[in-house]
């Protein structure tokens, strides 16, 4: 009887614990309204746009490989990269 009690007191000890510690994690931060809107043809758009300065965009390009930037982040940081004067 002893060892059911304890047990059982163990186990409300941990749910508690488990149940606080899931109440103190922050909430991931959402992402940027305009990361929101990468669509392939979203994507399309970009690029023909950039098409137009190819000597910016080489430029743009070379930065975000210095910086190793990959998938979205990479697409991201071109559009700023070009929409700077």
């Amino acid at each position: 009887m002893t060892r059911i009690t304890t047990g059982l007191l163990a186990a409300a000890f941990t749910v508690a614990s488990l149940t606080i510690a899931t109440a103190q994690t922050a909430a991931p931060a959402a992402p940027a309204p305009a990361k929101m809107k990468l669509t392939k043809q979203s994507l399309k758009d970009m690029k023909a746009k950039w098409s137009a300065n190819k000597g910016k965009l080489k430029a743009c390009r070379k930065d975000v490989k210095a910086k190793g930037l990959a998938g979205d982040d990479r697409w991201f940081y071109i559009e700023d990269c070009m929409a700077k004067s």
